[in-house]
């Protein structure tokens, strides 16, 4: 029975895993759905431009976010934000989430909406 319930669990656990996993375009589309059509203009506006707080996105990611760069405060390297150069982005779905939301907050004071992200991430997968 305790192998039984053990299979149960790691078969549940695996699936929570999967489940978070993605591609970019999925995730977008799954943006888009709650919303409307991504536009790559907003996105990159948006990325670039302060919204009523000190810092942009390029504040800390750089643009164009196809290097490595450090975060203002912490020093901290933060890895390039294109997919098309940094393969692990936008890849994990619940990790996507956590950082969207930590970082609007520090640029909007407020949790992005879906069209934000849409727009944004629409923006990121055309830079090279």
């Amino acid at each position: 029975m305790k192998i039984f319930t053990l299979l149960i669990g790691l078969a549940t656990f695996g699936f929570v895993l999967s489940a978070s996993a993605t591609t970019p375009q999925e995730l977008m589309k799954s943006y888009e759905a709650q919303s409307s059509k991504a536009s790559i203009n907003r996105g990159e506006q948006f990325f670039n431009a302060k919204h009523g707080k000190e810092w942009s996105c390029a504040t800390c990611h750089e643009n164009p976010p196809n290097h490595d760069a450090k975060h203002v405060v912490t020093g901290k390297v933060i890895r390039p934000m294109s997919p098309n150069v940094n393969s692990e982005r936008f890849v994990d779905q619940a990790k996507v989430e956590k950082w969207f939301k930590r970082n609007c907050n520090d640029v909007l004071g407020r949790e992005c909406t879906a069209q934000e992200k849409a727009d944004v991430l629409s923006w990121l997968m055309t830079v090279k």
